[in-house]
């Protein structure tokens, strides 16, 4: 494939450069040291020796070009032929309120995952099928109906939050594994591939107890599921615990990832959708320019808000809708640096 594209290259340029003659002789037969392409198609096109074209081609190719093409290709290594997911296949996003709200809301993390795939030349469709309050038991009731018979390619699993929240009506470890168990034995059968998601976080509480203590074996199990299984994992719980610990060092209070310590705010959606990426096979980096082309520049993901005296509001108001509303009109004073009287 190289020597075909250098040609190609060569070919594009020879034809402006072809009478130049400095470097048509043997002893010259490396690149100067800057790799002027314009030297390489002087020499390519003024020579007759096919023998010594190859030569040279060759020298090109092992100690200039090819460590050239190498970095070319780290840099942009976001292939969609590296990915166990295809250009068009599609997701059902089997899950709770987390999952629920990651559909609804515009920094959702099932439109993070899909934007990213976008980013990366696939088109995926998503089949959201969060419910909020569900644990286990409903979704294996459920799955039938909001999964299998959509026909997805993929299916994400998100369970065990409410499993343990819920308390007394929570659903306990034996139970669970076996409404898991059932679960992914029927979209098994219906040649549904399965991405398992470790449980979030609770992020009110400390790690080692609560909550989080207590739903630490239903993420062990999952992870040894998975992995029996042979199904793609995700472990946003370990993701999760890592970027909060490391805020916490730095000395962040408050919520990191979440809004209200269970439900995702924008961090903790990207965070899920990085682990799922990740799974799919993206690498950090990928998903990094992906963080910056694209989630970071979607509308209407963050909210704020202006304390303003009454005539500060109306003066704002009022500018604003010479500008197209609120929020043009602040797109246009921060973004596009429009005077502001």
């Amino acid at each position: 494939i190289f020597p075909a594209m250098i040609v190609l290259y060569l070919s594009d340029w020879g034809t402006i450069y072809h009478k130049k003659t400095h470097f048509a002789t043997e002893k010259k037969l490396h690149l100067s040291e800057n790799g002027d392409i314009m030297n390489i198609t002087a020499f390519f096109f003024e020579t007759t020796n096919n023998e010594q074209r190859k030569v040279f081609l060759m020298n090109v190719l092992t100690k200039r070009l090819l460590p050239v093409f190498a970095a070319a290709l780290s840099t942009f290594s976001l292939a969609a032929a590296d990915l166990a997911i295809k250009n068009g296949d599609s997701i059902a996003f089997m899950g709770d309120s987390i999952t629920q709200q990651g559909a609804g809301s515009a920094h959702g993390y099932l439109k993070l995952v899909i934007a990213g795939l976008k980013h990366a030349g696939l088109e995926v469709k998503s089949i959201p099928a969060g419910i909020s309050g569900n644990k286990s038991v409903q979704m294996n009731s459920r799955v039938q109906r909001d999964v299998i018979d959509k026909k997805p390619t993929w299916m994400t699993l998100s369970c065990g939050v409410n499993d343990v929240w819920h308390g007394a009506r929570g659903v306990k470890l034996d139970q669970y594994k076996k409404e898991i168990t059932e679960l992914c034995d029927k979209v098994d059968k219906a040649g549904i591939k399965i991405m398992i998601l470790t449980a979030t976080v609770f992020e009110r509480h400390p790690f080692d107890s609560g909550n989080n203590a207590q739903l630490a074996p239903y993420n062990e199990w999952l992870r040894q599921f998975a992995k029996e299984r042979g199904y793609l994992l995700a472990d946003l719980n370990a993701d999760m615990q890592k970027e909060i610990n490391a805020e916490r060092a730095k000395g962040t209070k408050g919520l990191i990832i979440t809004s209200d310590g269970v439900h995702m705010q924008m961090r903790g959606n990207k965070s899920m959708a990085r682990g799922i990426l990740r799974a799919f096979g993206m690498t950090d980096s990928e998903i990094d320019t992906i963080n910056e082309k694209v989630w970071r520049n979607i509308p209407s993901t963050n909210n704020f808000y202006l304390l303003l005296s009454e005539a500060e509001a109306e003066a704002f108001l009022k500018e604003a809708g010479k500008n197209g509303g609120p929020n043009n009109f602040i797109r246009k004073c921060v973004l596009e640096k429009v005077p502001v009287k």
